[in-house]
């Protein structure tokens, strides 16, 4: 089998499914059961794209059969002359297009298209560790502004020095954890700290995790079991802050998925003035939370089949070195090397994370065997 026909008979088997989707996604009963409906409006996407792909290379191919049959069987040159233009036109787009339903007729990970929790601590390096994290956060805010998404900080622990021991946000946008899940590891930094007298080149670190955000249904929270404590801020923020106490603190009994021991997770959130939304975005961190550890197994499981570290989201892997007095980005995933610092930090990692995306979408292809 060719490989146009191959990839038509992937697609024509798909068909059928997309016209069971689209009559289940306005039954009453589905509309009724919302978990189920929002997984198959998100099938329903992906698929109505891959039936526009397969128009696009039915049509393609249609034309390269045709301009090919005029080039054989017709006698005038203009007629001949346009064939062979078509023809050389079909022939360009066709490896793209091909290369692109081949990516698409990879099952997407469900989680990429979630909100993500962003979490940067500062590690090995002290005062300069906490620093490299506050750079490392205004890097993402800058991005997550070019992007068009939303980032709010949920806590911060601030360091002596400046920048953050510890600092958690959510960020909400369209595909965003498809995005970040690149940036989970650990990020080195080689620089002359603002503390140093002698001019020498300290090595520091800070830790990223990113975390796909956990809907209301994906676990189930016994919320009559929570703890919850009240507390005053401390801060920015005025006289308000200090006097109500908006601060919440939960604590929530979780059974181990894996241990089988009950372990108490606590959580704090003093982002707002208002306590309920304090109670609300602490409750969004700890379905989050439970979310992930119960699906770290699966993950593993994920990451003990790949070949490289491009989206495992392994926390203890150093994925990339920042080294200061030479301005140069590397990421030791890809050996992807630039001399753009500063661009960088001011949130230029698109390009990066382009070619992560690049590297692991071939990777998926090599073990789909497509």
């Amino acid at each position: 089998m060719s490989t146009s026909e191959s990839l038509l008979s992937k697609l024509d088997g798909l068909k059928s499914r997309f016209e069971e989707v689209s009559t289940l996604i306005t039954d009453p009963a589905v509309l009724a059961d919302q978990p189920r409906y929002v997984r198959l409006t998100k099938e329903y996407k992906e698929l109505s794209d891959l039936m526009d792909a397969r128009r696009d290379y039915a049509l393609l191919l249609s034309g390269i059969e045709e301009s090919r049959s005029i080039l054989l069987h017709d006698d005038d040159p203009d007629m001949k002359e346009m064939a062979r233009e078509e023809l050389a036109a079909c022939e360009k787009k066709l490896p793209e297009l091909e290369e692109k339903i081949r990516l698409m007729l990879i099952p997407n990970d469900p989680e990429d298209a979630r909100n993500a929790i962003l979490e940067i601590r500062g590690g090995t390096g002290g005062d300069e560790a906490a620093l490299f994290a506050g750079d490392l956060f205004r890097m993402y805010s800058k991005f997550c502004e070019q992007k068009g998404w939303k980032l709010e900080v949920s806590s911060a622990s601030e360091g002596a020095a400046g920048g953050f021991k510890e600092i958690v946000c959510s960020v909400t946008g369209e595909g965003v954890y498809g995005v970040l899940k690149y940036e989970s590891g650990v990020h080195r930094v080689q620089r002359v700290p603002a503390t140093e007298t002698q001019g020498r080149v300290h090595t520091s670190a800070a830790t990223v995790a990113v975390l796909p955000e956990a809907e209301a249904f994906d676990v189930v929270i016994h919320e009559g079991e929570i703890k919850w404590d009240t507390f005053r801020s401390s801060g920015a923020g005025g006289q308000n802050v200090n006097k109500v106490e908006s601060g919440v603190r939960l604590r929530y009994p979780w059974k181990n998925p894996v241990t089988g021991e009950t372990e108490e997770i606590l959580i704090e959130c003093t982002e707002t003035r208002d306590q309920p939304k304090n109670k609300e975005r602490a409750l969004a961190r700890l379905r989050t939370f439970i979310y992930d550890r119960e699906h770290r197994k699966y993950t593993d499981d994920i990451a003990s089949r790949r070949k490289t570290l491009v989206s495992t989201g392994d926390r203890s892997a150093k994925i990339r070195t920042y080294n200061y007095p030479q301005g140069r980005i590397t990421d030791h995933r890809i050996n992807y090397t630039i001399y753009n610092l500063q661009a960088f930090m001011d949130g230029d990692i698109q390009d990066c994370i382009s070619h992560l995306i690049v590297a692991e979408n071939a990777e998926r292809l090599k073990e789909a065997e497509l």
